[in-house]
């Protein structure tokens, strides 16, 4: 069981708030998730400045990390369609990880929380019983949660709870490039590097900030 994940993210996204800047951090998100491979690329090159030039982000992600793309809500034969593995490759061509490994699987379907009522999203006890683990030969020591957005944390800390299963020893961290800001009015700046932490409390994930 982990209690706690710690996590970054680079740029802000909010669902209902006004403005410029809103809509912008609105039309971020729409263009993340189509996947795009050019456009993927050029945030890639944003994190990795930010990875060198943030005080927050130093260090988080190193030349030793093993990047695990999550997977969609959807299963797949081919782990590269979903979004999370294409910025994986595009960090890894940035030199901001040893290499990516596809072993968490989709083996069930899950409502994408995207689609869902609040009430109605998956738990993290879903998408725990929804994922697998592929047996791998070698016992990696740091691994790399990676996806495009993070919400409250579920999908990734449930991940986690995986990997610590079939690997233990292992220094589990998550990176997501888009954070949910919620309910909030109005952006100030779609630039804004974060570390924090998932954790379990009350039954549910919580993230903070």
């Amino acid at each position: 069981m982990i209690a706690t994940l710690e996590f970054a993210s680079c740029y802000v996204y909010s669902p209902a708030g006004e403005g410029e800047l809103c809509e912008r951090s609105r039309l971020l998100r729409e263009l993340l998730k189509e996947g795009n491979s050019r456009f993927l690329k050029n945030y890639a090159e944003g994190v990795q400045r930010q990875m060198a030039e943030s005080p927050q982000l130093a260090g988080f992600l190193s030349p030793a990390d093993v990047l695990v793309p999550v997977p969609g809500s959807m299963p797949k034969n081919d782990q590269r369609g979903y979004v999370a593995s294409r910025l994986a490759e595009a960090l890894l061509q940035q030199g901001l990880g040893l290499g990516t490994w596809n072993g968490l699987k989709r083996i069930r379907r899950v409502q994408k929380s995207s689609t869902a009522a609040s009430s109605a999203r998956p738990s993290v006890a879903l998408h725990y019983e929804s994922f697998s683990i592929e047996a791998s030969a070698c016992a990696p020591g740091s691994l790399v949660l990676v996806d495009d957005v993070i919400t409250k944390g579920r999908t990734l800390l449930a991940a986690a709870m995986r990997l610590h299963e079939a690997f233990p020893t292992a220094n589990i961290r998550a990176f997501a490039l888009l954070r949910t800001l919620g309910l909030i009015p109005e952006v100030r700046r779609l630039r804004e590097p974060c570390r924090g932490r998932i954790s379990w409390r009350g039954g549910d994930a919580r993230r903070n900030p």
